[in-house]
């Protein structure tokens, strides 16, 4: 978030967010089951060729806290998946930039070969043009099960490279045309971060797509998801038992109903189940190391739970 947002949003009362089972206010806290693994996402790493100003989880050039994943230790999960019957159906990738992970094209192949389907999250610059050729290859072969989605942040080039850096617009243009161009499945992520509606941020998207030749609907959220802007350090009500029914929303509603992530930490010696995509670094969203130790209560004890998936009604995955 920009620090002139910042500066207008009182910062977060220090007392929420604190005990797992009751809110500062002494009221139950919300929490959500597992009621269905649809969703399994794998954080490749951290490290990503970009910087982001406001990265939901710090990756960069030098964060390494998460390593890289190894095809071994995905196939792993691929495996208790059909083991179990989780009968779960897309397979999706972050990080990161996951095309920084030189196993991912392996990958790849095997969660398409097992029949599942396939989300990559990739800014589309140049870690993803390095394979290319292997992607062409996969696309051949996997194409109508594997959706690439690129991040754009903004429709705007300032806005975009105020928040992801100098000189990451035309790249990541150049990437997105070269993916559209050769017949890949395609959806773009943006941010609600420039303080315009949504309506206005649609429209701005669909010029850039008119501008730019990319056969696209900005209006359709399917094909454009804009995520709510979060920082942790800003106030945002905890969410309690009596919210689902005063929001007219519901627990199996939230991503940690019917997803889990699995991430490897640097120097453990093998990959952890966490809650949400949103969260890889809080420890307190540790669920084990197997899908079906992570199968447990989810307590909403998170600003960003607040923010992004109760109050924001957004979700990482697919619509």
């Amino acid at each position: 978030m920009h620090d002139a947002a910042i500066t207008k949003t009182p910062l977060l009362d220090p007392r929420k967010f604190h005990d797992p089972e009751f809110t500062a206010s002494g009221e139950r806290r919300a929490r959500v089951r597992l009621k269905r693994l649809d969703t399994l996402w794998f954080n490749t790493g951290t490290l990503c060729n970009l910087a982001c100003r406001n990265c939901y989880i710090e990756s960069s050039p030098r964060n390494d806290a998460l390593v890289y994943l190894s095809h071994a230790e995905v196939r792993s999960y691929l495996e208790e998946i059909e083991r179990e019957g989780y009968g779960t159906k897309l397979i999706g990738f972050t990080g990161g930039e996951p095309f920084m992970n030189p196993d991912l094209p392996a990958i790849l192949e095997e969660v398409l070969a097992r029949g599942f389907e396939a989300l990559v999250l990739t800014n589309a610059m140049k870690p993803m043009i390095k394979v290319s050729t292997r992607l062409l290859d996969i696309h051949s072969r996997h194409g109508a099960r594997l959706t690439m989605r690129v991040s754009i942040d903004h429709y705007t080039q300032g806005l975009h490279e105020l928040e992801r850096g100098p000189k990451s617009w035309a790249p990541t243009l150049t990437g997105l045309r070269w993916l559209i161009d050769n017949g890949f499945i395609v959806k773009l992520a943006g941010r609600l971060f420039s303080g315009e509606p949504e309506a206005a941020v649609r429209e701005g998207f669909a010029r850039l797509f008119e501008r730019e030749g990319i056969q696209l609907d900005a209006h359709d959220p399917a094909a454009l998801v804009l995520f709510p802007e979060m920082d942790a350090r800003l106030d945002v009500p905890e969410i309690t038992e009596a919210c689902w029914a005063q929001l007219g929303t519901a627990p199996e509603a939230m991503m940690c109903a019917s997803s889990r992530m699995v991430i490897k930490r640097k120097g453990a010696s093998q990959p952890t189940v966490v809650a949400c995509t949103l969260l890889p670094h809080d420890l307190r969203f540790e669920l084990g190391h197997t899908l079906v130790e992570s199968a447990v209560e989810v307590k909403l004890n998170h600003p960003h739970c607040a923010k992004f998936c109760v109050l924001g009604g957004a979700s990482c995955g697919t619509p």
